[in-house]
Formats: structure tokens, sequence, C-alpha cells
């Protein structure tokens, strides 16, 4: 792997935490929805990169 596909799981990661931070604050102010979707997002988020290890 070359360039940007090394650094695409690491970018992933960074986007799952970021969407695991940003879920819970959103719930938190009072938006079920959006936060349990961003939630959602970032276990989509870390499959995809368990795949791409694989």
């Amino acid at each position: 792997m070359e360039g940007i596909a090394q650094a695409a799981p690491a970018l992933a990661m960074l986007a799952a935490f970021a969407c695991v931070a940003g879920g819970i604050v959103t719930i938190r102010r009072g938006d079920g929805l959006k936060g349990a979707l961003m939630l959602v997002m970032a276990v989509v988020l870390v499959g995809n990169v368990l795949i791409w290890t694989m």
C-alpha cells in the first residue's frame, strides 16, 4: 500500500473516535436520534477498518 491507502485506516479510526464523542455530546444535548446515528456511523467506520486490515 502506498500514499493515501496507508493513511486511510488511521484517518477512519480518528473519524470514528470523533463520531463517538460527537454522538455522546449530541445525545446529552437532547437530540437522541442524531446522536445514535453518529454512534452507528462510528461502528460502521470501525467495521470498515477491520475489513481493510484483513
